[in-house]
């Protein structure tokens, strides 16, 4: 029997959910479980995979469509089955039609020259802003209708695309794509290959950092801590788990369990500021960035302030093996009021963190570095840990985020007595 297969709801905010790459096409056999498709929301990227064996029959949108969430997007059964029934409903709202049925029998191509080929509204739209008509051109579409998409790659494989996109790199202008006010193209390689999308993730990325710089008065304050304490807990944290079973506490997750102890001192900067309103929150749900191979996300640990060291370690752990993964869901993605972003690891000593809008501050942690401390006249070499405090001016003053980072400081140094580790 015939199958279906929904755009899934990855999420209570998402709405639709862009088709990035078809893995199974019509005629192909498929075994249930296996990923027959890539999709992507505006923070993630996700494998849909097959509920039944089958054959997929058709697919009703192409790569690059956003559809809807509870849409059919394709059908798995078997050759010669019924399937216009599950023809989405809203296919009305696409200007392509959907994807050639393994059913459908072959049709005669029309050609260009007897004049028969038609071209979809945005192939001809696309053909009049480029100036762009070439002599012979194999449509996709029903029929050899002429789509977007032909006139795209061949557009792009010509030798005047080249030397245009050349030509725009060295006079120092943008490559821009279509509908974003954002660079939603970027020029491939050595310019023998056409520009690449960007990723619906990359995109939102760019779109919030600019967002981001533009809507707020953003300053950073740097300090350092005495680090003394958090290598000496974490080497006991080592030796216990060689010993017995114990969780591997990392120094960023102390410092992040300091964050929350001092956000809960400070709640000024546990909020948002949204249309000239601050939002001040009582609970902290604290995001931090993660580097996965699809970009940067920002995981959320709700509701920290219930959560003990080993809690927090533990879900932090979760959520990053998710997120690399392609498998965090985008409730996990949203809903912070603070932020941590830790660029210790790379030997980064001083950064400029930019605030996570509408957050109105986030904390950047640096790698630990010895510093010459003056101590009953003498000069010592301590290792200290860099912090990078970036707040909103229009709701946090400068002496506000000193006195968080003082209030965090002082967690720091006192570490195994505020984080009540039984070692």
């Amino acid at each position: 029997m015939a199958t279906p297969i929904e755009m899934p709801k990855l999420g209570n905010t998402v709405e639709e959910c862009l088709l990035a790459k078809w893995n199974k096409h019509p005629g192909d056999r498929v075994s249930a479980g296996e990923v027959i498709a890539e999709i992507e929301t505006d923070k993630a990227t996700f494998d849909l995979t097959a509920p039944v064996d089958g054959t997929v029959l058709c697919a009703f949108f192409p790569e690059g469509e956003l559809v809807p969430v509870f849409t059919n997007i394709c059908v798995i059964g078997e050759p010669g089955e019924t399937i216009d029934q599950f023809a989405p409903k809203r296919m009305a709202l696409q200007e392509t039609p959907p994807l050639p049925s393994v059913a459908a029998p072959a049709a005669r191509r029309p050609t260009l020259e007897s004049g028969e080929i038609s071209f979809s509204p945005r192939a001809r739209r696309f053909a009049e802003e480029r100036d762009f008509h070439p002599q012979a051109v194999a449509g996709s579409g029903p029929g050899g209708r002429v789509l977007e998409e032909d006139l795209r790659r061949l557009y792009h494989a010509s030798p005047r695309s080249s030397s245009l996109a050349k030509k725009y790199l060295e006079s120092g202008y943008e490559v821009r794509g279509p509908g974003s006010g954002i660079h939603s193209m970027i020029l491939a390689g050595d310019l023998g290959e056409p520009p690449a999308r960007m990723s619906a993730v990359r995109e939102r990325i760019a779109w919030r950092m600019r967002e981001s710089l533009s809507g707020s008065a953003q300053y950073t304050l740097n300090a350092s801590a005495d680090a003394t304490g958090l290598l000496s807990l974490r080497n006991k944290i080592k030796a216990a788990r060689q010993n017995r079973d114990f969780p591997d506490v990392s120094i960023s997750d102390l410092v992040i369990f300091c964050a929350v102890k001092a956000l809960a001192q400070m709640p000024e900067l546990n909020a948002e500021f949204i249309d000239g309103r601050i939002y001040r929150h009582a609970n902290i749900h604290a995001g931090f960035a993660c580097d996965t191979p699809k970009g940067l996300l920002v995981p959320v640990v709700k509701d920290c302030q219930n959560l003990s060291v080993e809690e927090l370690s533990s879900r932090i752990k979760t959520l990053t093996k998710e997120a690399i993964d392609g498998t965090i869901l985008p409730d996990d993605l949203s809903g912070g009021t603070f932020t941590v972003s830790n660029l210790g690891g790379f030997g980064i000593e001083s950064f400029t963190p930019i605030l996570n809008p509408p957050q109105v501050a986030l904390l950047g942690v640096n790698s630990i570095q010895l510093k010459p401390v003056r101590r009953e006249g003498q000069v010592e070499f301590v290792e200290h840990i860099g912090l990078s405090l970036t707040c909103d001016h229009q709701v946090i003053d400068g002496a506000s985020g000193a006195r968080f980072l003082a209030i965090l400081r002082e967690h720091i140094e006192k570490i195994e007595s505020v984080c009540g580790l039984k070692l």
